[in-house]
């Protein structure tokens, strides 16, 4: 996401973002953001696109879009498996949505997926530096996603597409976002379904970033090899994405859900300490009766 400014919008205090339209990506970006944040679709829980507060339009110049200010999802790091599961879950759902409404969106890699810090930042931070408050005077106060479950969200929409179903399968050319390793892609010539891209991009998300720096998360294995299976046509769809990972979840025990991200990298006292530093804190998440797979309200 082209973040610009940072600002306060005057009504409510909320702090927001501004982004200006590229004028190379046409009027995708805009429709599509207009398109799930109007109603029926802006108030479906499972829409996870970011909502569109406002258009700015400055006379001969480019749109200016106003967004809520998010944070990057993986910051603060995930914690838990049950964090881990929460995370995927909503993702899924929200590019499901988006399928469900035909629109592909050809980006949903690491760097486009945030997360809604209302919650778990109640009293926000400073956009230059997320670690520092507000004020830039000190750390910024912040819980965790099991005490204050939050809601994961797609940005940037710029490469995503509306495909009209009348139209039958659609062919599109490659457009190469942050995830530049899709088969489909290679030779950036050859029109592929968008779709099925869509599925790759997640699935080769969570190999690279999660299950290849975390231990713990072989229950993923299957799904993940189907989701980035080199032919397109073999892949799950959206639906059988869910539908498989609501099966895998129901069959984690709590002790698992509640069992921490070890990075692959850590050394045995620095794993002890954080291992004993975890499990302290999962006895409070119990006895404050907070739940293995945290979901937001």
């Amino acid at each position: 996401m082209r973040l610009g400014l940072d600002a306060t919008r005057i009504s409510d205090g909320r702090p927001v973002v501004l982004k200006r339209l590229l004028i190379e990506e046409g009027p995708h970006e805009l429709q599509i953001n207009k398109l799930f944040s109007t109603e029926p679709l802006a108030s479906n829980p499972r829409n996870h696109c970011v909502r569109l507060l406002d258009v700015i339009q400055l006379p001969g110049d480019q749109p200016i879009l106003v967004h809520p200010m998010l944070r990057r999802h993986y910051d603060p790091p995930i914690r838990t498996i049950g964090e881990f599961v929460t995370f995927f879950a909503q993702i899924c759902e929200g590019v499901k949505f988006m399928h469900e409404n035909h629109v592909a969106h050809r980006d949903c890699t690491f760097e486009n997926i945030m997360l809604d810090p209302s919650g778990m930042y109640p009293n926000s931070f400073h956009p230059a530096d997320p670690r520092k408050s507000k004020d830039f005077r000190r750390k910024a106060k912040g819980y965790s996603r099991t005490r204050r479950p939050t809601r994961y969200l797609l940005i940037d929409f710029g490469l995503s597409r509306f495909y009209d179903p009348a139209n039958g399968q659609p062919l599109d050319q490659p457009l190469r976002g942050g995830d530049k390793s899709a088969p489909e892609h290679r030779d950036r010539v050859t029109p592929c379904n968008p779709f099925p891209t869509d599925v790759y991009y997640l699935g080769n998300l969570v190999r690279e970033d999660y299950m290849r720096r975390y231990h713990g998360l072989e229950f993923m294995q299957p799904l993940i090899a189907d989701m980035v299976q080199e032919d397109p046509k073999k892949r799950p769809n959206m639906d059988e994405v869910v539908a498989r990972f609501s099966e895998i979840r129901n069959k984690l025990s709590t002790w698992k859900l509640r069992s921490r991200m070890a990075r692959n990298i850590e050394i045995w006292p620095v794993a002890a300490w954080r291992s004993v530093a975890h499990w302290y804190r999962t006895i409070g998440y119990v006895l404050a009766l907070k739940a293995p797979i945290p979901e937001p309200k």
